[in-house]
């Protein structure tokens, strides 16, 4: 069923705001296989991508699923379908995932799965979401990113609050201080240097990372 003997890198795809075909296929060709969320079928399949997997709870699915392609039925309504995929992924032996779909269209989805990414990052080796515009990704507490010089990156407190953080390689630093959703945050930054270095002591901090 799937793509390579390895199944350490998987694609995930939501039913969010679609991407143009060449992105999903470049992502779709560096993967080890590929699991759509439901309606993300849908969105595969308009450009000719027959992914290995699709699961969720299967109601904004229009597209039959063909011949050849597993489908895991899971009701449970306490969990959304990008939860779903991330769990089968998990359970199957992925260790990096990159999620394309999880954004745009509807902005209560958008939050809910920026929630589920952060419940989400410890359990893998790396997990990201991807689309045209940007990467976003939970920083460690320590993360040392190589990135274009110009890159414009945002910190953005998805915990609430996040202390003791330290940049270096940014256009406006921080020294030990602390961004906080409604007090201070740590929108419309510049790389200026290489590499960039981030560490904090309290919270999650989410980068926003604009290609």
């Amino acid at each position: 069923m799937m793509k390579k003997a390895s199944m350490s890198k998987v694609l995930i795809v939501g039913n969010g705001e679609s991407p143009p075909a060449s992105f999903l296929r470049a992502h779709f060709d560096q993967a080890d296989w590929c699991i759509a969320a439901d309606g993300g079928y849908d969105i595969l399949r308009a450009v000719g991508i027959r992914p290995d997997v699709v699961t969720g709870d299967l109601d904004s699915l229009t597209s039959h699923v063909e011949d050849g392609v597993r489908l895991v039925m899971n009701p449970d309504q306490e969990t959304n379908d990008l939860e779903k995929a991330l769990q089968l992924a998990i359970d199957e032996g992925a260790r990096h995932a990159v999620v394309i779909g999880a954004t745009g269209l509807k902005l209560d989805h958008t939050l809910k799965n920026l929630s589920v990414l952060l419940q989400f990052h410890s359990k893998f080796e790396s997990i990201c979401f991807d689309d045209e515009r940007c990467k976003m990704i939970i920083l460690e507490k320590e993360t040392e990113l190589s990135l274009k010089i110009g890159t414009d990156i945002s910190l953005y407190p998805i915990s609430g609050k996040v202390e003791g953080i330290v940049t270096q390689g940014l256009k406006y630093s921080l020294h030990d201080e602390f961004l906080e959703n409604g007090v201070r945050d740590g929108s419309s930054n510049e790389v200026v240097s290489n590499p960039v270095r981030i560490q904090y002591k309290r919270g999650y901090l989410l980068a926003i990372i604009h290609h």
